[in-house]
């Protein structure tokens, strides 16, 4: 999502926290986590009205896969869920207890 979008997100969803932007889905192309549409599901997008190159930046359709990583203060990796099935979502009480788990 292009980070001009991240301030409506913010606002609309009454979130106390700033999100990041990652415009074409360019680092979750880096790390093997986007995927393009195919032809008929950019169909239905477009039907509902739905822009994805208007989001994301660019032209390319694509859509990053829902991915949780809990990384500590000195950049280790502390937890990852990634799933292509995008209704598999990581349960977020577990996000914060693994959080929490990290102290300070």
């Amino acid at each position: 999502m292009k980070p001009a979008l991240n301030k409506t997100v913010i606002e609309k969803n009454k979130l106390g926290f700033d999100i990041l932007s990652d415009p074409g889905n360019a680092y979750a192309a880096e790390l093997g986590l986007r995927f393009a549409l195919p032809a008929d599901l950019k169909a239905i997008y477009q039907g509902f009205g739905i822009d994805l190159a208007a989001s994301n930046g660019d032209d390319s359709w694509t859509l990053p896969m829902p991915a949780r990583f809990v990384i500590d203060r000195s950049g280790v990796v502390r937890g990852a869920d990634v799933d292509p099935d995008y209704t598999v979502r990581p349960e977020p009480a577990d996000t914060l207890a693994l959080v929490r788990s990290l102290g300070g």
